[in-house]
């Protein structure tokens, strides 16, 4: 999980052209809004076509989005769910 966690950090750097080291994003952190990352809706989609051309995984639902994308965590857990299912 912890390489996954790194690699969803990568691709959030590089697909979101953050001014930011991947390191320096806590798996925690709020990716959207104030004290975190301060992500906006134009990378929400952005972070969308990212892990559905990186993971082969699909959010369809603005509350599956919510919950799916609010942390490196919670990113790394749908990823490693949804690879879970399609097995």
């Amino acid at each position: 999980m912890a390489d996954l966690k790194k690699e969803i950090k990568q691709m959030l750097v590089r697909r979101l052209k953050l001014k930011m080291e991947p390191d320096s994003i806590k798996d925690d952190a709020p990716l959207f809004g104030e004290g975190g990352v301060g992500l906006d809706s134009i990378d929400a989609l952005e972070l969308v076509v990212g892990l559905q051309k990186e993971y082969n995984v699909v959010i369809g639902d603005k509350s599956v989005a919510e919950k799916a994308l609010a942390t490196v965590n919670t990113i790394a857990e749908f990823v490693g769910a949804s690879k879970t299912q399609g097995q």
